[in-house]
């Protein structure tokens, strides 16, 4: 929207040709979702607050949590507000990726706010069963593949980049894509919902692969940075950033109110969007194994719950105190804000490992 109305501003004032620069639109769209996000985030948890959307903590954790129970959940009703309002002023709206984005980010909160909803009004335990939850999120998934491949028709579709190496791809057919976008999609997206266990645990590491998305989607969007990187080129990738952005911005913001000790949580509504479009974004760019080495405390804290569940079924034992593996941590005697701060020096350590894929190859 901002974009527009620069451009007719630029007939008078050339200064405003500035805003053409996705670079400048990126860090203008950030630090205005930051700043949205906590001038708003007082009044929306005060509205949670009245709603009285309390978190109910489990008994069977770490006994530290339950000072924890009645804290304002369904938080990310505030990071999604400030994406989609932050995206729709500072990108380019006749961009189809950025629709895209915007749709997964609503749809897969719809779903998290359903669940939310249920469970801490209606005292529900369960929430939205778990098969609904799936069955949306799938139809989600299928729907991003199905728009990718014949409705933006993205290229290099059909093929699968191997980080550290020139020209190693992997060929997928319509099938195989289809089933990268469900794990991409519906699988980032319960693996950032399990690892919002924790003060401020989610926020950071989801910074740190916006971040790292955005670098690639701005490499895939300018044909004579990919091809000298080796790298797919998506054309109108580059505006991802923008999105990108705002979502960093958005998670500065809620990190304010989330730091320990929170005076909100994420809640489900948040975190499976967000989960959701960083899948969603890593599959635009093409980045999909990229994706998995930055946001691999995520795909730790999924299988430690996969685990967790398999072995007890088959043996009747627990290779974990207690999943997902940050309650593991807690329960062997580190103190919350050590598990927190120690897996943000890992997310940092994993999105310098995954930007390195870019030049080492």
């Amino acid at each position: 929207m901002i974009l527009f109305l620069t451009h007719f501003l630029t007939k008078f004032v050339g200064a405003f040709r500035v805003f053409d620069y996705v670079s400048f639109r990126g860090i203008t769209a950030c630090l205005f979702s930051l700043f949205l996000t906590i001038i708003v985030g007082n009044r929306v948890i005060i509205w949670l607050t009245k709603l009285k959307v309390g978190q109910m903590v489990r008994n069977d954790g770490p006994q530290t949590h339950l000072a924890k129970t009645g804290t304002p959940t369904m938080g990310g009703v505030l990071i999604i507000l400030s994406v989609v309002i932050t995206t729709i002023l500072f990108a380019d709206l006749t961009n189809p990726y950025v629709w895209l984005l915007m749709f997964v980010m609503v749809a897969t909160g719809a779903i998290g706010f359903v669940d939310d909803y249920r469970k801490i009004v209606y005292k529900n335990p369960k929430g939205l069963s778990g098969r609904a939850k799936l069955f949306f999120q799938s139809l989600i998934a299928l729907i991003v593949g199905i728009t990718l491949c014949y409705v933006l028709k993205l290229p290099h579709w059909g093929e699968i980049v191997i980080p550290f190496s020139k020209a190693l791809v992997y060929p997928l057919g319509l099938i195989g894509f289809l089933v990268l976008t469900y794990f991409a999609v519906v699988g980032s997206s319960n693996a950032v919902n399990l690892t919002d266990g924790l003060d401020g645990l989610v926020s950071f590491p989801v910074i740190t692969v916006a971040l790292g998305l955005s670098i690639f989607a701005y490499i895939a969007g300018n044909k004579v940075f990919a091809n000298y990187l080796l790298l797919p080129h998506v054309p109108g990738a580059h505006e991802v950033v923008v999105f990108c952005c705002s979502l960093v911005g958005s998670c500065l913001g809620f990190l304010w109110f989330n730091a320990h000790p929170a005076r909100v949580f994420m809640g489900d509504v948040g975190a499976l969007a967000i989960g959701a479009v960083l899948g969603t974004i890593a599959i635009i760019v093409r980045q999909e194994v990229a994706f998995i080495i930055m946001g691999g405390l995520f795909v730790v804290e999924a299988l430690s719950v996969m685990l967790q569940v398999g072995c007890y079924k088959l043996r009747k034992k627990r290779i974990f105190l207690m999943a997902p593996i940050h309650h593991h941590f807690e329960l062997k005697g580190w103190k919350e804000n050590q598990v927190v701060v120690r897996f943000w020096i890992i997310s940092i350590i994993l999105l310098l490992l995954s930007l390195s894929t870019i030049k080492l190859r």
